[in-house]
């Protein structure tokens, strides 16, 4: 079974590089100079463990591979870039092959299945950096990461239980779950603190807010009738952020785009998730409306990451026009 990891970033990254020492056949798809950089010299994993450097073929597009009836595919980019790498495997020719969505938010699972048929869900937790071409780093230990992983809507099957066991063997903790979105739902809440931390320095500030933020998701979410895990991510105490020498952590996903100037963040799909909610059932979201309009600022390079005060967001919300 080869694997194909398409989004060579942080998490894509860490996983195809994590699998590839394993032993298993790795194919990857990435873009600009990641790509020229894992072409050229491979990709460099460093972990609290130490510093390792993979090597597996990487391609820019999902045409320049021949799909296989038993190729898995793991989809690692971020949500507004889902669209567009489905329908390039569509015109690959992908079509009943596994796609698993290894990305935060909610909406790709429902995305990739207006494409093809064999759709699943992963909850990721894995803290991991990429801010140099060909280079990533994974913060976890003992093991690289953790990941909740079951069929889309619901449900487990023989290809979730095969791809926990090589995740498994490969130094991951993996649990197979027949209701992956409920564990999804969980991480979105956490995710919503993402743009928060990119905006404010005072950590302080960042907890209010997301206590902010999170009450009311946890609103919208109940009107909608969506549940969500109530319990702590699975292996969280088994787990642990650890330094690795030579290197500073750069934060979260939404700070690492921030940082990279790719010019979108994945806000509009995490905290807009809960704004489009509220709109479908009548309910406010003032809080996480206004965080959206502050990281089109932060994506476009008009404010500077951490720059943010709490009469910022407090601005942003009174605004004319109304953010909820």
């Amino acid at each position: 079974m080869r694997i194909i990891v398409y989004g060579i970033g942080a998490i894509g990254g860490a996983i195809a590089a994590q699998l590839s020492f394993s032993g298993h056949t790795v194919i990857g798809i990435a873009r600009g100079r990641q790509l020229d950089a894992i072409r050229a010299s491979g990709l460099s994993l460093s972990t609290p463990q130490g510093t390792r450097t993979a090597r597996f073929p990487v391609h820019a597009d999902p045409s320049e591979i021949s799909f296989e009836p038993d190729d898995v595919v793991l989809l690692t980019m971020k949500t507004p870039d889902t669209l567009g790498a489905l329908q390039r495997l569509n015109a690959a020719g992908l079509a009943a092959q596994p796609v698993f969505c290894f990305q935060n938010g909610v909406a790709n699972e429902a995305l990739a299945l207006r494409f093809f048929a064999n759709v699943y869900g992963a909850t990721v937790m894995l803290p991991a950096d990429y801010d140099t071409p060909g280079e990533v780093a994974a913060y976890f230990a003992p093991k690289i990461g953790a990941f909740d992983i079951g069929r889309y809507p619901s449900g487990t099957d023989g290809s979730v239980e095969k791809l926990c066991g090589i995740l498994s063997a490969s130094g991951f903790i993996v649990d197979p779950r027949d209701n992956v979105m409920s564990s999804k739902y969980r991480k979105l809440l956490a995710n919503l603190r993402n743009i928060i931390d990119a905006a404010l320095a005072d950590t302080e500030l960042q907890r209010k807010w997301h206590a902010k933020a999170r009450a009311e998701a946890e609103a919208v979410l109940s009107a909608a009738g969506i549940a969500w895990d109530k319990t702590d991510a699975m292996a969280r105490e088994e787990l642990t952020i650890t330094a690795i020498p030579g290197r500073t952590r750069v934060g979260s996903s939404t700070l690492q785009s921030i940082v990279r100037r790719t010019g979108s963040l994945e806000t509009d799909f995490l905290n807009g998730e809960i704004v489009l909610l509220g709109r479908l059932h009548g309910i406010a979201t003032p809080v996480n409306a206004a965080l959206c309009k502050l990281s089109i600022e932060l994506a476009s390079g008009r404010m500077q990451p951490q720059s943010a005060s709490d009469a910022t967001i407090a601005a942003v919300i009174d605004a004319p026009g109304g953010t909820g």
